[in-house]
């Protein structure tokens, strides 16, 4: 937050013996980052000096653009004067311009052409919703105005399904054109391989004089529908909006006259041409910048493992560098999925300007920022009080050493006085603590949520964070950067003089790239090689050109051709360096193994894509060496305090420019640079080396465990929330990444979770709400049932619905957490995976027609899985291969739960950490304190309800009734479901967890705020289920429909009684196909409903289920059948003062014969609408015959389709809110 220092005209020099030629004479080369605050400028002198320059972004009333003006202000002309020819060498420049156009939904008017019945692929994505428990589903709004589907279809092998149109095209072309709209995107079914279509459609659009067409095939080929797609659309939004800005840059500069060479970087890290610069290369164009910087200036201060920490005004970005810049080739920014070579960049919305915020029990930082305006209270324009104000009130950052640009005048200083005032008021609020403390805690809660972002890309992909440096950059990471590298374990930080400018340093030591990619999904072979070898060599050659076409000369460019590389079946492609077979695969096995703890040489790999790179022509440098003093320190330029890690800090303050190389300055202290101020924490030093960087260093070993009260506290409560959380989820990641199924690692149908020692629940990931508030019972009947004989190194298995399990196929293994002695149970945890088949009468253990439980597939009830760290393997094989109805695919269940075994493990070991950190007793207080604050937050809603009743009926007749009474003076409110259908003898039967994890549900979207869900959430409630009901059946009956449908009825029984939202679909849909080569699920979704403000949403997974659906072009390629139409029906969703999202309708052709399973509901019944609003629609379930016959399936059937037949699913629609106006 400390950009506003040089604002007009305060520059430095900072010498580097740059390697490279220089500028020629009297011509200076430009760095530059156009960020969306300010723009940073580093201009190279003739003399290879360099000079800084920081400006505001947007001042129409004195520039019309800021990168042009911070050139013009350093080479130090005149309002009005032209660039004098020959004076500008290179720009390099970076721009948040696409960024903020596609933040901001200000992309140029966009059509979409595509394959029919795919003119909703986008919209409805892969039908997750990003967040579980709103009752307001938002999802990002869609960049392409118009929609039009194209009369064309290629099969995923190649064959002609249906041939182009061209005149329908041309039609809607001409329509588009005359309505004023000028960008096309282009994505067709298979194009990524097939792309003879779109060519056609691509040239016939160009010729029509479209300015702007975007082809898939030319943006992104490589396989997934929806990612491509997006990616084809963002081009065509953005790349106007960038040639425009191109064109304003290039005039204002008058290039052809000053001769100056214009450079973009794109978002994998390289510099383009201005003329080749594309909307889809943008997205992260300026962070990029950093990301070499910090990787350069690394390398150049010899670090060779990097973490770099961008810390801004509102969020920071996170990167891992060890020798190589890692890139993703599919990742999701804005909302917009994107299948393009990105850098691997994670950003958390925590900055300068988060938001405090206290809600009577627990402090949090964030999300929300102040932004530049208003920006933190002591902005002095009437802001929140943020990070920066906790800084400023504890002492870090100095009102007398910061920019006086604020107030009316722009000429006064930070307002520490109304800080001041604030953090009083609060502490009243707060009470017991002192406005310092109050400060300092925040403070701490930042650095947690920071230090758990740098966890993700480093500890979580299996890096060992404490042999790495951070590379602290941005305005206000100095602040925080002894204190993030302390949550880490990490011992040295690095800030270069130009830290607060890296982005705009990196643009200079940038290569120029260009980068081609291809899809070739052929299994690792002969073939595959020959494949990779010939499309390497073709698409090294087009890049090659592209880079010496930018006057690189064609000796110095490296090509680099790389190999995507993936298990059969899997989704994660893991990138390795061409070569031979074997060299391949071994680079594979190690990564594989590196990444996820394991590798199969029973499975089959496949080469996905071909990748290549061409580099050249980067700013190759070496900073000058300096002479070290070994004079004494300057005196300090003052004396002051600041409070930190509880406790105030006698602190020495120094000016930069008063240190030399060879000074080291012992904390607590602070250096002042001219761009930021860099906080040195007690037992950390700075030290100014021999080339002018500053390094922190850690010469007090840190104490790793902490003095922590075992009495609630307020900040201490945040921490532990999140580090609970944050250990739930990295077994997740564990799960997912170590998991052989699609089922689990692809469409995430699992849970991972935290128990204290009595089985209750601490907490759990938010993955899958329907195991959220069930996996409790499990670990009781574990602990229950093998009293006396758990051993260290033990893991149990438990899918018994009649013992605390769910669902046969769900299968939950539960691992104890032993003291270091192995005499006391400490903890549990565990992880739940709905497994593709565990046995049954119908492949993928879901029959539709099962009445009893064997039926349903094998009964585990506590089976030893590991006995003492010994994997059961053999026993396990028996168990699933000698049952009456045995597992289908053995070997895939097992190594499902070795992945679920690796998870525990993962959790083991943090929980371990943790009470090494904080001790036992600390540990065990806020496993009971984060329930407490459950506890309370749901009696807050209690205080709200009143009593109320709600019934109701399911298709077959039965009937779920609940009455919920409210004791205000207990704060306490039971729920009754009394009255409830006697038990089914279908499979529509819920054992009792399924309900607990429902009403669980509930009440936490009841609460409307984030809070951690675990067993306090439950405690204010009595649950009253009859027993028989079909809430709580007795033993054989079937149970399958229970987790999947029961479940959602249910959550639509109690949110009706409570008025909180109409009916959802109250289905999951669930689909079932297979034979004895293929076996497939997956489940549909609907609209969302609507409630008292709020309209639903089109085309999302509801309540107790959040699964993924599989890429059309993936399901067409892994297994014979063809999507022929998938998109919302338009006005389905129950009507009312505020709609329902619509539903959906699901074609599916099968080109093999196939055993098909459906399990649905409110086939018969429509759901409700609630408080007037209309109830929504009945679902359908069709099988189109050969023979045209259509043929209406009942809600849980079973039948056989023929290869050409097509299943037909219509979802039920959700019910409309209050009366239609």
């Amino acid at each position: 937050m400390h950009e506003g220092r040089t604002i007009g005209s305060l520059m430095m020099a900072f010498e580097t013996g740059m390697k490279q030629a220089k500028p020629q004479k009297n011509q200076m080369d430009f760095w530059i980052d156009r960020g969306g605050t300010f723009t940073d400028i580093v201009g190279r002198r003739p003399d290879g000096t360099l000079v800084a320059h920081k400006l505001l972004s947007e001042n129409p009333e004195a520039y019309r653009d800021a990168a042009v003006q911070g050139i013009r202000d350093l080479l130090g002309l005149a309002k009005g004067e032209p660039i004098p020819q020959g004076r500008v060498g290179a720009v390099k420049m970076g721009t948040t311009v696409a960024t903020n156009a596609l933040l901001e939904r200000k992309g140029d008017r966009t059509l979409l052409l595509t394959t029919r019945g795919f003119r909703d692929a986008l919209r409805i994505g892969y039908q997750a919703r990003p967040k579980i428990f709103a009752k307001h589903i938002i999802k990002p709004e869609m960049l392409f105005e118009r929609v039009a589907e194209v009369d064309e279809r290629m099969r995923a092998d190649g064959t002609v399904e249906k041939k182009l149109d061209l005149d329908s095209v041309r039609t809607e072309l001409e329509r588009a054109l005359k309505d004023g709209i000028k960008a096309v995107a282009i994505v067709f079914m298979h194009a990524y391989r097939y792309p003879e279509h779109e060519k056609a459609v691509a040239k016939l659009a160009r010729d029509m004089g479209f300015p702007q067409v975007s082809v898939s095939h030319e943006i992104s080929p490589l396989i997934k529908l929806v990612g491509r797609g997006d990616t084809t659309v963002v081009d065509a939004y953005l790349s106007p909006i960038l040639r425009r800005y191109v064109a304003t840059v290039d005039s204002e500069l008058d290039a052809r006259k000053s001769g100056a060479r214009l450079m973009f970087m794109m978002s994998s890290g390289g510099l383009t041409a201005a003329e080749l610069f594309q909307g889809k290369d943008a997205i992260l164009s300026g962070p990029a910048g950093g990301v070499v910087g910090m990787a350069e200036t690394g390398r150049e201060a010899g670090f060779k493992k990097l973490i770099g920490f961008d810390m801004g005004g509102t969020s920071t970005d996170v990167s891992h560098y060890d020798g190589e810049y890692e890139r993703a080739f599919e990742t999701e920014v804005a909302g917009v999925r994107m299948r393009a070579p990105m850098m691997l960049i994670h950003t958390v919305a925590a900055g300068g300007g988060s938001v405090l915020h206290f809600d009577g029990a627990r402090f949090r930082v964030g999300p929300d920022s102040a932004g530049a305006n208003p920006g933190p209270k002591c902005y002095r324009r009437g802001g929140p009080l943020a990070v920066t104000d906790a800084n400023v009130l504890v002492g870090k950052l100095l009102p007398d050493f910061f920019p006086k640009i604020f107030g009316p005048q722009q000429n006064q200083p930070l307002d520490a006085t109304e800080v001041k005032g604030a953090f009083a008021e609060l502490a009243k609020q707060v009470g017991g603590k002192s406005a310092e403390e109050i400060a300092d805690g925040f403070i701490k809660i930042a650095v947690e949520n920071m230090a758990n972002a740098i966890k993700k890309i480093s500890v979580q992909r299996g890096y060992d964070v404490t042999r790495y440096a951070l590379n602290c950059f941005g305005g206000a990471g100095g602040q925080h950067a002894c204190l993030v590298a302390d949550a880490l374990g990490m011992t040295e930080v690095l800030i270069h003089p130009f830290s607060s400018l890296l982005s705009a340093y990196g643009m200079g030591l940038a290569d120029i790239r260009a980068t081609r990619q291809l899809a070739i999904e052929e299994t690792f072979g002969t073939k595959s090689l020959a494949a990779l070898k010939r499309e390497g060599a073709r698409l090294g050659k087009d890049a090659k050109a592209e880079v010496a076409g930018q006057g690189v000369s064609a000796k110095s460019i490296k090509v680099i051709v790389r190999a995507h590389v993936r298990y059969a079946g899997t989704d994660t492609a893991l990138i390795v360096e061409a070569g031979t077979l074997a060299k391949m695969k071994s680079a594979f096995e190690k990564a594989h193994k590196s990444r996820f703890g394991f590798i199969d040489r029973s499975k089959e790999l496949v080469i996905e894509a071909v990748s290549v790179e061409a580099v050249g022509g980067g700013a190759k440098f070496r900073e000058r060496a300096h002479k070290t003093t070994r004079g004494k320190l300057p005196s300090p330029a003052r004396k002051t305090e600041f409070f930190s890690g509880g406790e105030w800090h006698q602190a020495a303050v120094y000016t930069r420019d008063q240190l030399s190389p060879g000074h080291k300055v012992n904390g607590p202290a602070i250096v002042i640079e001219p761009h930021q101020t860099v906080v040195v924490e007690d037992g950390w030093r700075a030290v100014i080396t021999a080339k002018n960087h500053l390094v922190l260093e850690r010469y007090v070993p840190l104490k790793r465990a902490q003095a922590v009260g075992t009495k609630a506290d307020p900040i201490m409560l945040e921490v532990f929330n999140n580090l609970f959380m944050s250990i739930a989820e990295q077994m997740g990641v564990s799960l997912q990444n170590t998991a052989y199924s699609v089922n689990i690692k692809e469409r995430l149908d699992f849970s991972c979770a935290v128990f204290a020692a009595d089985a209750s629940l601490v907490a759990n990931a938010p993955h899958m709400p329907v195991h959220l508030g069930s996996m409790d019972r499990a670990v009781e009947t574990i602990i229950r049932e093998n009293k006396g004989r758990i051993k260290p190194g033990d893991s149990y298995l438990i899918n018994a619905p009649y013992n605390g399990g769910t669902h046969i196929p769900d299968l939950t293994v539960c691992t104890p957490v032993f003291d270091k002695a192995g005499k006391k149970t400490l903890f549990w945890v565990a992880s739940r995976g709905h497994h593709a088949d565990i046995g049954g009468i119908a492949p993928g253990s879901m029959s539709p027609v099962a009445t009893s439980i064997e039926e349903e597939g094998i009964y585990i009830d506590n089976f030893k899985l590991v006995d003492r760290g010994r994997f059961c393997e053999r026993e396990l094989y028996d168990l699933l291969t000698k049952a009456k109805y045995p597992a289908r695919n053995p070997l895939q269940n097992v190594n499902d739960l070795k992945a679920q075994i690796a998870a525990n493990e993962k959790g083991v070991q943090e929980l371990h950490k943790m009470v090494g950190l904080f001790g036992l007793n600390v540990v065990h207080a806020y496993m009971k304190h984060v329930q407490d604050n459950a506890d309370e937050s749901v009696r807050r809603v209690i205080d709200r309800l009143h009593d109320s009743e709600f019934s109701y009926e399911a298709d077959q007749g039965n009937v779920i009734k609940v009455k919920i009474t409210v004791d205000k003076t207990k704060r306490e409110a039971t729920v009754d479901f009394t009255g409830t259908s006697q038990q089914q003898g279908t499979n529509f039967n819920a054992p009792e967890p399924v309900t607990r994890a429902a009403i669980l549900y509930v009440f936490r979207v009841m609460v409307d705020d984030d809070i951690p869900m675990n067993a306090g959430c439950l405690r204010p409630i009595n649950i009253m289920v009859p027993d028989g009901s079909m809430l709580k059946p007795h033993y054989p009956a079937a149970v399958v429909a229970g987790n999947v449908e029961v479940s959602q009825m249910v959550t639509d029984t109690l949110l009706g009684a409570l008025g909180a939202m109409a009916g959802a679909q109250g289905s999951m849909n669930n689909v079932n196909f297979g034979n004895d080569k293929y076996q497939y699920y997956e489940t549909i979704c609907s609209g969302s409903p609507a409630g008292p403000g709020f309209p639903g949403t089109d085309a999302v997974h509801t309540h107790m289920t959040n699964t993924r659906l599989t890429d059309p072009e993936i399901l067409e390629f892994r297994y014979p059948v063809l999507l022929e139409d998938f998109h919302i029906r338009k006005g389905s969703g129950g009507k009312g003062k505020w709609n329902a999202g619509d539903g959906i309708i699901r074609t599916m052709r099968f080109l093999e014969k196939m055993e098909y399973t459906i399990l649905s509901g409110h086939r018969r019944i429509r759901p409700f609408g609630l408080a007037g609003g209309e109830d929504g629609q009945i679902g359908e379930n069709w099988v189109r015959r050969n023979d045209g016959r259509i043929d209406r399936l009942k809600g849980a059937d079973a039948t056989v389709v023929d290869a050409g037949e097509a299943i037909i699913i219509q979802t039920p629609t959700a019910g409309g809110y209050g009366k239609p106006d």
